[in-house]
């Protein structure tokens, strides 16, 4: 599970007094509150309502999280750092296929389509909960893209180019993401397999090949 939760939730960097937080009521928290966006949305959902849910005080989650906006952003943060995984398929092909999938059916779920648009929403017009977005979701979930181009550069699939391996890294998770949740928050259209596939395919070949005779043919797979 993600630091965010555990970590990062409410003022943080301050030194903490009193009891040692416990690991079981920040997870029915953030549990408690994917639950009420489903059910109130993001503008019915309020702290009191978390705190009912969850069985704690009000001040437990106040403690935690300041404001909404960080709760439900750590709510999102520790479902995609629970469920999010990125199988080894054997190809690269096949792992960016099947990660796109994983990725789109998490966020196509009502409390993470709920959450991600309304803290983007806020996060516009607030510098620090922008700065919070990149540590408790984009940063960690960089780390799929570190492991799938191991695992490519292992098989020979991929070779280590001039550039900084860091920036590769970040270029390739916008790319993702980025056509992932346009795809799905902004057109309102469907990341199925066959989706899922053309885009691999331009991920991975590029434009000027995907353009060409033949270009919906599959080559080859590295085993």
């Amino acid at each position: 599970m993600s630091g965010t939760a555990a970590g990062t939730g409410g003022t943080g960097g301050g030194r903490r007094t009193g009891r040692p937080r416990s690991a079981a009521a920040d997870r029915a928290i953030l549990h408690a509150t994917r639950a009420a966006l489903v059910d109130l949305g993001w503008g019915g959902l309020t702290m009191g309502e978390v705190a009912a849910r969850a069985g704690v005080a009000k001040t437990t989650v106040y403690r935690r999280w300041p404001t909404k906006s960080e709760l439900v952003l750590d709510a999102v943060a520790a479902l995609l750092d629970e469920e999010l995984e990125l199988p080894d398929l054997g190809s690269l092909r096949a792992d960016v296929e099947c990660v796109v999938q994983r990725f789109a059916a998490l966020i196509d779920r009502p409390e993470a389509k709920t959450a991600l648009m309304a803290v983007v929403a806020e996060s516009t017009r607030d510098a620090a909960l922008r700065q919070r977005v990149r540590q408790a979701i984009v940063a960690p979930q960089k780390r799929l893209v570190v492991l799938g181009r191991h695992r490519a550069l292992e098989r020979g699939e991929l070779t280590e180019g001039p550039g900084d391996p860091g920036a590769t890294v970040d270029l390739i998770f916008d790319v993702i993401a980025g056509a992932v949740i346009h795809r799905l928050l902004v057109s309102g259209e469907p990341v199925d397999g066959e989706w899922a596939r053309r885009f691999t395919t331009v991920l991975l070949d590029g434009l000027v090949a995907t353009a060409s005779p033949g270009a919906g043919h599959r080559p080859e797979e590295h085993r």
